[in-house]
């Protein structure tokens, strides 16, 4: 199975007192003795992942799973390590519903500036439009401004615009919860089909059923290190003894 995308030893960490001081006059009132210590959301983290995998991220809050996430969609640079992806797959981060949207773009203009920067051309957009609004059951609304969305069409048009950009690898954050029952079954029906056409996906969540029946391996993180990977019903079943 060849490997598509890869961490090798990536660390990363966080400085509170940079993250929550924004001038120099906070920092001069806080002083050095209140200096908190950076903290390590990745401590020398490897994971490779193959061709065709589905591979579930498990653990606690603050263990270092959307951090990974991030790091392997390269949102997040890390301080030590490198992130390897193959150059010929089209990864598609989908790391929270609506994540660079512009609120006064209307759905369509979004779409188009969102498929533009996965690397498709305008045409190729344009070619998927009438499917994207259609799974999003947005077309009374798809020409207004997103800033006029609810939460739920805001999600509807984001989960069906990622998962339409015909992604070789996806990778999913804590995003297949999202919106009404309907839309919830609607999103699960549509992972299905796109996993069992062979795309690779990561995913973080925390519906360890899910991911027992999805996932071909799961990888439990728990303080910023992989704990256990392997089996899926068996890292579960350690990871629900552990609390």
């Amino acid at each position: 199975m060849a490997t598509v995308l890869e961490a090798r030893e990536v660390t990363v960490r966080f400085d509170p007192q940079l993250m929550l001081t924004r001038t120099i006059r906070e920092r001069i009132a806080l002083g050095w003795r209140s200096r908190v210590a950076p903290f390590v959301a990745l401590d020398a983290c490897s994971l490779a992942i193959g061709e065709g995998e589905v591979v579930g991220l498990v653990g606690r809050n603050g263990a270092g799973k959307s951090t990974l996430l991030r790091v392997l969609a390269g949102v997040i640079v890390p301080q030590a390590g490198t992130v390897v992806c193959d150059p010929d797959r089209r990864l598609v981060p989908l790391l929270e519903l609506g994540i660079g949207f512009h609120a006064e773009l209307t759905g369509r203009e979004n779409c188009l500036l969102s498929g533009a920067l996965f690397g498709l051309q305008a045409r190729e957009i344009e070619e998927r439009m009438d499917a994207i609004v259609a799974f999003a059951e947005l077309e009374k609304f798809i020409d207004q401004p997103v800033k006029t969305y609810s939460s739920g069409m805001y999600a509807r048009l984001a989960f069906s615009l990622a998962t339409e950009l015909s992604p070789d690898i996806l990778l999913l954050d804590e995003v297949l919860g999202v919106g009404d029952q309907f839309f919830v079954r609607k999103s699960m029906a549509r992972m299905q089909r796109l996993i069992r056409s062979g795309i690779t996906v990561v995913v973080v969540s925390h519906n360890l059923d899910y991911l027992v029946a999805q996932c071909n391996r799961l990888v439990w993180l728990d303080g910023g290190r992989i704990r256990m990977e392997g089996d899926p019903a068996s890292v579960a079943g350690a990871y629900r003894d552990s609390g």
